[in-house]
């Protein structure tokens, strides 16, 4: 026997409690992933990442390992993985979209 059992399976006994807590939880790292984190839940190989963002597998390595980048780049990466980025700056007393980021003038994800 292979030792691995559905999810589903081994969770079956879980009190309403903790399936509430797991529940939580993975809302909570759903909030928060490193890029490549992304990527992966997302399926995706490095490689095939730099196929849609016309790099090679080395600049989307080098790009997840940044801890500071362009805008554009993120923009793109984002948008590579079939999503949309948006920045939004947070106040105690609520939330502002800022949309002054314009695509023309980008630098690419080779940058």
């Amino acid at each position: 026997m292979s030792g691995r059992h559905p999810f589903e399976q081994l969770t079956k006994d879980f009190t309403p409690r903790r399936r509430a807590r797991v529940t939580a939880r993975k809302a909570e790292l759903r909030e928060a992933m490193l890029l490549h984190e992304l990527r992966e839940a997302r399926a995706l190989t490095q490689k095939a990442l730099g196929e849609v963002l016309k790099v090679k597998q080395p600049a989307v390595a080098r790009l997840e390992r940044r801890a500071d980048m362009y805008v554009s780049n993120l923009r793109a990466y984002i948008e590579a993985m079939g999503g949309q980025l948006k920045i939004v700056a947070e106040f105690p007393h609520g939330n502002v979209a800022i949309t002054n980021f314009s695509e023309a003038g980008d630098e690419t994800a080779s940058s």
